[in-house]
């Protein structure tokens, strides 16, 4: 039977595409341009994973906000808005702090609105389509995702491959466009059930096997650092930075095509299974990545990777869906999630940090694999 899709989830899912143009334009040159300005690959771990952190403090609450006061649509509009106007602050910083601030503000932005605008897209889905959704919603978030390297690309080509600023002040107009659709977004409204308890640790009971999977995702996160260093790795090996942007622009075309499927095949082999494997060529990936001495084989590595990110974040979303019913309760539920996924971006992109300035730019992602392994093992019991 042909799915019909909800308009809503069409414009939430544009959002997502023109901030992920932005916002990958951005984060794909980063690193290179923080080693321009004399950070060290410690320093930027520690940029990364405490800017992740940082949101993953407001994931939880901007959750339980949006299930006690029902106002998903203007919180996910008021996320949007502060990223966009936080990136604008990277046209004047000059000093590795000034990133690190920026950074901190901007994901401040992604942990306010990532909780309710998941919550919109779930309350518009039943079991019978939420991974086609959230796989629909993903596939266009990652064609953003795809076209902001590539433009970057074609910034550095025209400005110069050095002149990252130039990438920060196009990166500013695709960030304005996304806020201003979201306008357009009706919710659904939601009956609410007053005997119920209204305090958040009574919300925050969702069930046995939602608590064991977010463990089993607490250990595959502590693996899965920032791809930043990805990024610098592949500047290690010799590579370009304009081939750099071209290969995440491979990865995130991959990615962006293959989510609705994979989406849409999680609804028939069950969602378990799917992330499982998912989890298994993450472990491929990385250490691949830590073997690879070559840049051309990068390309291969790139798009294994793709595969991986497409069987991750939106089946995992349409996992808990699956887990927590009440959608009373889902902002909740998926505040907790994305918390403890970002709660372990600190400790991951810090210790990634360390393992590639300190031992080997390689162990990183030996790391990673090794934990990605036990996380899918402990999944099976979930």
């Amino acid at each position: 039977m042909k799915k019909r899709l909800n308009p809503n989830v069409i414009i939430l899912g544009l959002a997502s595409f023109f901030t992920d143009i932005s916002t990958e334009m951005i984060t794909k040159i980063l690193p290179l341009f923080l080693e321009s300005i004399g950070a060290g690959g410690a320093f930027i771990g520690v940029i990364e994973g405490l800017a992740e952190t940082i949101a993953s403090l407001l994931k939880v609450f901007s959750g339980y906000i949006s299930d006690k006061f029902r106002n998903r649509k203007w919180l996910t509009i008021l996320g949007y808005a502060e990223s966009t106007i936080a990136k604008a602050f990277l046209l004047i910083v000059n000093t590795p702090v000034g990133v690190l601030i920026v950074r901190a503000l901007e994901r401040i932005g992604k942990g306010i609105r990532t909780a309710p605008r998941d919550a919109l897209i779930a309350s518009y889905t039943d079991e019978t389509n939420r991974g086609f959704y959230f796989g629909f919603h993903r596939a266009l978030d990652t064609l953003g995702a795809a076209l902001g390297p590539l433009l970057g690309f074609w910034v550095l080509e025209k400005f110069g491959r050095t002149n990252y600023r130039e990438i920060f002040k196009f990166a500013l107009i695709p960030a304005v466009v996304a806020v201003i659709i979201l306008f357009f977004v009706q919710e659904k409204k939601v009956i609410v059930d007053l005997k119920k308890s209204s305090g958040f640790f009574a919300k925050a009971k969702l069930g046995k096997r939602f608590y064991l999977f977010l463990v089993a995702i607490l250990i595959f996160t502590l693996g899965n650092s920032s791809d930043a260093f990805i990024t610098m790795y592949s500047s290690s090996l010799g590579v370009a930075s304009t081939t750099i942007l071209l290969m995440w622009t491979l990865h995130s075309l991959i990615y962006a095509f293959l989510s609705t499927p994979l989406g849409t095949l999680s609804d028939k082999i069950g969602r378990k299974t799917t992330l499982i494997i998912g989890m298994a060529i993450y472990g491929i990936s990385y250490l691949f990545f830590a073997l690879t001495k070559s840049g051309n084989f990068l390309w291969f590595v790139f798009s294994l990777y793709g595969v991986y990110y497409a069987m991750s974040e939106g089946i995992q979303k349409a996992f808990v869906s699956d887990l927590v019913t009440d959608n009373e309760v889902r902002g909740t539920a998926f505040g907790i999630y994305n918390f403890a996924v970002g709660i372990m971006a600190f400790p991951a992109s810090l210790v990634a940090g360390i393992l590639y300035q300190f031992i080997a730019p390689s162990m990183p992602f030996y790391f990673g694999g090794i934990l990605a392994i036990i996380a899918s093992l402990l999944l099976l019991v979930v």
